[in-house]
């Protein structure tokens, strides 16, 4: 049998000139519908950007230390409405791995393989860091840090190391703390570094081609500048001495012996040695210190020092404030009356 066509929503008639007529029925359907898939494909097309942008990081910064390990700073803007956040990591070896929000409380995480989920609690932007051991690996003396970054980010390498390779060219380059700091862009990076016997002064790349004469030149000539430096801040410093007004000399000193490192450790007697150290610090510097000063002082990771000032916050032996963007951690000076009372 020869299946047999049957046409649907179909009327034909024949006029009187005698031509047939077709008319179709759903065609009125076919012109609703079309513009209704393009306009919902339009909407679909727009929303998914605006959805991938909330996840870009802001701000991402790397610290890699002398043993390989790499410390993770990053900002990111995660969409207010969505509870739960599902962040990709940088490898599987993570540790310390905290979350802050916007309002500067913690965020509960629960960290599987090489991603985290964040409970966001309506926070429009996180701030995430943790320390991870996948980025840096150790062949003979050489050592090689490699990333694929999803945005660009600053690398700052440890002290006294020299950069040997590089796959890319970094955007900036400066020296902080003699540490050399590059800014790279997206994308893959691996850069091949090694530890120099000697201080890395000016140029975070050496070349091979300098010759024993030129080395020597180039070190008397920063040993020059040096000393030219030392000298002019030295004649600074005396000049302002001797304009300093005594009435100021002495209110500064007053500053400083407000609260002291013994009279907080008389008053809490059950301090950490790690924290007392702390407290010894920031009473010198005249009661008051950057946190990143104090991870610099210390050596220790953000979170690490992190958790240790708001430990002593908790003791009520220091407050938090802001400070350009940064945490600026003051000794109490009602610390004595507090305990009084």
């Amino acid at each position: 049998m020869n299946p047999q066509i049957v046409p649907i929503h179909r009327k034909e008639s024949l006029r009187e000139d005698g031509m047939l007529f077709v008319r179709t029925e759903g065609i009125l359907d076919t012109m609703v519908k079309l513009p209704l898939l393009v306009a919902s494909m339009i909407i679909v097309a727009a929303v998914i950007p605006i959805q991938s942008s909330f996840s870009s990081p802001r701000v991402l910064d790397l610290i890699i230390y002398p043993d390989g390990t790499t410390h993770v700073s990053s900002v990111i803007d995660v969409d207010p409405l969505v509870t739960d956040y599902e962040l990709d990591l940088f490898g599987n070896t993570i540790d310390n791995f905290v979350v802050v929000g916007e309002d500067g409380f913690l965020l509960n995480t629960d960290v599987i393989g090489n991603s985290a989920l964040i409970e966001t609690f309506g926070s429009s932007v996180i701030t995430i860091e943790y320390d991870i051991h996948d980025l840096v690996s150790k062949q003979g003396r050489i050592w090689t840090f490699s990333l694929d970054a999803p945005s660009d980010f600053t690398l700052l390498l440890p002290k006294n190391s020299v950069i040997v390779g590089m796959t890319n060219l970094p955007i900036n380059m400066e020296i902080i703390n003699d540490q050399n700091q590059l800014t790279l862009s997206v994308g893959d990076t691996e850069i091949d570094y090694l530890f120099s016997t000697t201080p890395i002064i000016s140029d975070p790349i050496v070349s091979d081609t300098l010759t024993p004469q030129t080395d020597y030149l180039t070190y008397a000539l920063v040993g020059g500048v040096v000393a030219a430096s030392i000298a002019g801040i030295a004649i600074v410093i005396r000049s302002k001495q001797k304009t300093a007004k005594p009435e100021q000399v002495q209110q500064s000193t007053q500053k400083i012996e407000t609260v002291t490192a013994e009279t907080i450790f008389k008053l809490k007697p059950d301090l950490r040695e790690d924290d007392k150290e702390i407290v010894k610090f920031i009473a010198n510097n005249g009661g008051q210190a950057l946190e990143s000063e104090l991870r610099k002082k210390f050596l220790q990771p953000r979170t690490t020092m992190w958790r240790a000032v708001k430990r002593l916050e908790r003791n009520g032996v220091i407050v938090i404030e802001k400070k350009d963007l940064q945490n600026l951690v003051k000794l109490r000076k009602d610390i004595e009356e507090e305990e009084e009372e």
